[in-house]
């Protein structure tokens, strides 16, 4: 005879509530055209808003980073009948486990952008260092550990006209180094990909241009910024969405509106979302982004954050929600859905679109450190601390020597093997080939007024240095493992608790 005793409920609380949280929101994969529910295999079609509270006194602030903000204003999302936030910038620095599970607790993914504007690659005079790079690849470890981080943008608008396209080629680059980042560091695939503008001279250009060439060149997915459509007197056809429709007939990725939310009339009454979610879009495109949140001097919020630090619904809120919480897209089931269209054809050069073929390098800490030990001629902490004057200072001693070893041009596609390197060590190592070619080492010709200084040299020359790659980061700053890795564990550990709370004694 077998007899079953039954640990007591409580105990087995306890013993689940020592496992830390468990993250069973499922990835969202993409297949063709569209996003999917990993595990459901449901079409998912992205509700989303941007969220980015700030205030001008304050400053730059990451919204991922505050529990307290989270948790007030998530559970409204979800309320909202919202699926997914964009959020532009964070501090990868900081710890985003709690808001992160917030989101999660609300049924709510990430589509978190990785350039800020403080490592971001500037239209007007495009470059790609290791500032940039760095901030990227801590930006992804950081997030690439939480199964509801849907994906990231490696760019947002960069090229907004055809005078700034040589600039896409950089975003290209950063684009082939996240998405072979990630794939050498995640235990997911977690797709990238860009938002655009939506220029006239340039939308197909900038479309096209991010969907061809190589597989680690081109995105996952594409998003709009659109805002053509303003007020309920617009319709589908009218406000220019049917257009873009056409547009994207023939494009072989998932796209959505990365922000939408004309404000011209106010309250917002939003009809283009029946279009959004329903059949004059559904088929081509995978939902769209609000723009914005919280009520900022742009006009665009939802809800009001008060001084108290609580939350006002405004109409546009309870306008968003009318509209939004009846439309429930069906979509397709991933098993079902077998279509595959080809990848875009590169755009042709000419004066208005100008990005070479040819990428810029991926840049390497270790390569620029290597650099800087070679040097017996370096920036002086007077101008290193002079962060704004480095282009000047870069200027005049390009002035006197060649600075090819720390040029780019994205243009002709010529790469200095230094190009990549901060603008402090490039001043250094020009300092330097001036003290060296130039000024013989004589120890006068080291001094520019205050901003060289000389340092001995460890290494006795660079040569090499420019091929010295970065060791990838394997582990997640998520304060977890992998995503994957993370959701197996946390289902053997609850299988094995429930094991454990059932004994069975033999007689």
């Amino acid at each position: 005879m077998v007899k079953l005793t039954v640990v007591p409920i409580l105990t087995l609380a306890l013993s689940l509530a020592t496992l830390g949280p468990l993250w069973a929101l499922n990835p969202v994969s993409i297949k063709g055209t569209k996003f999917f529910d990993s595990v459901t295999q449901d079409q998912f079609f992205i509700k989303g808003v941007a969220y980015q509270p700030r205030t001008l006194a304050a400053g730059f602030s990451d919204p991922l980073s505050k529990p307290a903000d989270c948790k007030r204003d998530f559970p409204l999302m979800k309320d909202l009948g919202l699926n997914t936030v964009r959020v532009y910038q964070v501090d990868p620095s900081l710890n985003h486990d709690e808001c992160m599970k917030a989101l999660e607790n609300a049924g709510i993914y990430l589509i978190l952008d990785l350039m800020v504007p403080k490592h971001s690659i500037v239209r007007n005079n495009p470059e790609y260092d290791t500032n940039i790079w760095n901030n990227v690849r801590s930006t992804i470890d950081a997030f690439k550990g939480y199964p509801n981080t849907l994906g990231f943008f490696v760019g947002n608008e960069v090229t907004n006209d055809n005078k700034t396209t040589v600039a896409s080629g950089y975003v290209k680059a950063m684009l082939r180094d996240t998405k072979n980042y990630i794939a050498s560091t995640s235990s997911r695939k977690i797709p990238v990909g860009y938002a655009n503008n939506d220029d006239p001279d340039i939308r197909l250009q900038i479309q096209s241009y991010f969907n061809c060439g190589k597989d680690e060149e081109r995105i996952d997915f594409f998003g709009i910024n659109l805002y053509e459509w303003c007020g309920a007197s617009t319709t589908y056809k009218t406000s220019g969405y049917a257009e873009r429709s056409k547009d994207i007939a023939s494009y072989s990725i998932p796209v959505f509106l990365s922000e939408f939310g004309c404000n011209l009339v106010t309250p917002r009454t939003f009809p283009e979302v029946k279009s959004i979610f329903g059949p004059d879009m559904t088929d081509t495109w995978s939902g769209g982004i609000v723009y914005e949140w919280s009520q900022e001097d742009n006009n665009y919020g939802l809800v009001q954050v008060k001084n108290d630090n609580t939350v006002s619904l405004l109409p546009d809120y309870t306008n968003l929600k009318t509209v939004l919480s009846p439309l429930r897209p069906a979509g397709v089931k991933m098993d079902a859905f077998k279509e595959s269209r080809p990848i875009s054809t590169c755009p042709a050069i000419t004066s208005t679109w100008e990005p070479n073929e040819k990428l810029a390098p991926t840049p390497s800490s270790a390569a620029c450190d290597c650099m800087m030990s070679s040097l017996s001629c370096v920036a002086s902490d007077q101008a290193v601390a002079t962060t704004e004057s480095l282009g000047t200072l870069l200027n005049t001693v390009c002035g006197m020597t060649s600075c090819d070893d720390i040029s780019s041009n994205g243009k002709t596609g010529v790469y200095g093997k230094y190009s990549f390197c901060s603008p402090a060590q490039k001043l250094s190592y020009m300092y330097n080939a001036y003290y060296t070619n130039i000024g013989k080492k004589a120890a006068a010709t080291c001094n520019f007024n205050g901003m060289a200084k000389l340092q001995v040299a460890t290494k006795s020359s660079d040569q090499g240095c420019s091929n010295v790659k970065d060791t990838p980061n394997l582990e997640s700053k998520a304060g977890r493992p992998n995503a994957g890795d993370r959701v197996k564990g946390d289902s053997f550990m609850v299988a094995l608790v429930v094991l454990l709370g059932v004994s069975v004694l033999a007689l």
